[in-house]
C-alpha cells in the first residue's frame, strides 16, 4: 500500500501568525510610508472621526434611483437597508466564516487553494497575486466559485462545519437576486433600459470571498487589503462589528462604520466604463487591528471573461465623447493579477487621452 500523501503546505501567512506567534511584523507585510494607514486609522476600536460617511439608501422607498444616482456619482459606494436579504442569513454567513477560520489548521488546509491553476483559485489561502515583490496583505481568505452553476462545486467547500455548504448556496442565490436589482436601479438612474448593465455583463461570474484579518502587531505599518478598485460590475459586502473598511473620497480615506443588517455596495471598474465615467468605481482598502480579528464577506458580481465592455452608446454624445477604450474582461483580469493593485486603479490605463 502506498504511503498517504502529506497535507498541502501551510500558507506562509498562517505559519507566521498562527504557528509562530511572532510579536513583530515580518518585513514582507510592511507598507511603503506613503501607503500606510493614517494615524487615526489603526486605533483599537476603528471609531470613525467626525466627517462624511457613505450614504445609506433604503431600498423599500418608492423610488431609490435618485439617491442611487447621487451615491454612485459622488462616492461609488453606499449602504443599502431593507434590501430583502434575511438578516438571519447575513448572520449565518458571518458565523460559518468565523467558525472556519477558528478551526484547527489541519482542517482548514484540507481545503487549501491550488495556485498552480491560476490566481484567485477557489479555496483557502493567503495570497492571490503571483508576484514575489508585492507587499503582502495581512489577511487569510476562502474563495468560493458560485456562478455560473457549472462552476459551483460545494464538494470543494468545508464539510466539517454544519450547514456550511447550504448557507453559502443560499447566500449566493440571495446576492445574485440583490445584484440584479441594484444593477437595474443603476441602469434606470442613467435613463438606460433597466436590463442594460445586466445584459452587458452577459453570463455572470460570481465569487464569494470570506476574508479574515487576524490581530496585527503593527497595524500602523500593515494593511489587511491594499488600496484598489474591484474589477467587475458590482461588489456586495458585509462586515462584522469590528470594522476596518475604508473608501477613498476626495483624496481622503473615510472609514465605513458597520451598520447592522446593512450591505455595502461597491461599484467596480466595468460599471464605470459602461456608465462612461458618470459613476466611479470605488477605491477602497481594509485596515487591521491590534487586539481584535475582523471578518468580512465580499460577493463579486462580474462579467464573463469573453465579454467586451465599452461605454453605453446612449450615453455618448458630441459633447460627451467616449472616455474609455473597449476591453475584453478576461484581458483586464489578467492585467490586474499580473500588475497588482499598487494603490491605484488599473482602469485608468483604459482612459482615452
Amino acid at each position: 500500500m502506498e504511503a498517504a500523501l502529506p497535507p498541502p503546505p501551510l500558507p506562509q501567512r498562517v505559519q507566521t501568525l498562527s504557528e509562530s506567534g511572532l510579536a513583530n511584523l515580518p518585513s514582507s507585510y510592511i507598507q511603503p510610508p506613503s501607503l500606510r494607514p493614517q494615524p487615526h486609522s489603526h486605533s483599537h476600536s476603528h471609531v470613525a472621526p467626525p466627517g462624511p460617511s457613505i450614504p445609506t439608501i433604503d431600498l423599500s422607498s418608492s423610488d431609490p434611483a435618485p439617491q442611487v444616482r447621487r451615491a454612485c456619482a459622488e462616492w461609488g459606494a453606499f449602504h443599502v437597508i431593507n434590501h430583502g436579504v434575511p438578516p438571519s442569513l447575513l448572520n449565518e454567513m458571518r458565523s460559518i466564516g468565523a467558525e472556519f477560520f477558528q478551526s484547527p489548521v489541519e482542517q482548514k488546509t484540507r481545503f487549501s487553494c491550488d495556485l498552480t491553476v491560476g490566481p484567485a483559485a477557489q479555496g483557502y489561502g493567503s495570497r492571490m497575486l503571483a508576484r514575489d515583490d508585492t507587499v503582502l496583505d495581512w489577511r487569510d481568505y476562502f474563495d468560493h466559485h458560485t456562478l455560473p452553476l457549472d462552476r459551483r462545486d460545494p464538494t470543494k467547500w468545508p464539510d466539517f462545519i454544519p450547514n456550511y455548504r447550504e448557507v453559502v448556496t443560499q447566500y449566493s442565490n440571495e446576492m445574485e437576486r440583490l445584484a440584479k436589482r441594484l444593477l437595474s436601479i443603476i441602469s434606470q438612474s442613467l435613463n438606460l433600459p433597466p436590463s442594460y448593465i445586466q445584459d452587458a455583463v452577459g453570463d455572470v461570474y460570481q465569487n464569494i470571498t470570506v476574508s479574515f484579518y487576524p490581530p496585527c502587531p503593527r497595524p500602523d505599518l500593515a494593511l489587511g487589503l491594499q488600496a484598489h478598485s474591484d474589477m467587475g460590475a458590482i461588489t456586495l459586502l458585509i462586515q462584522d462589528d469590528v470594522g476596518g473598511l475604508e473608501v477613498l473620497k476626495d483624496d481622503q480615506w473615510v472609514l465605513v462604520q458597520p451598520l447592522e443588517d446593512a450591505i455595502v455596495v461597491i461599484l467596480a471598474d466595468m460599471t464605470e466604463i459602461m456608465t462612461n465615467g458618470a459613476y466611479k468605481s470605488s477605491v477602497h482598502r481594509a485596515l487591521v487591528n491590534a487586539n481584535k480579528a475582523r471578518l468580512s464577506v465580499a460577493t463579486f458580481y462580474d462579467p464573463s471573461k469573453v465579454c467586451k465592455i465599452h461605454p453605453a452608446p446612449p450615453l455618448i454624445t458630441a459633447e460627451n465623447r467616449a472616455k474609455y477604450k473597449e476591453v475584453v474582461y478576461g484581458d483586464f483580469v489578467r492585467s490586474w493579477y499580473g500588475q497588482g493593485p499598487e494603490g491605484k486603479r488599473n482602469i485608468d490605463a483604459l482612459l482615452i487621452q
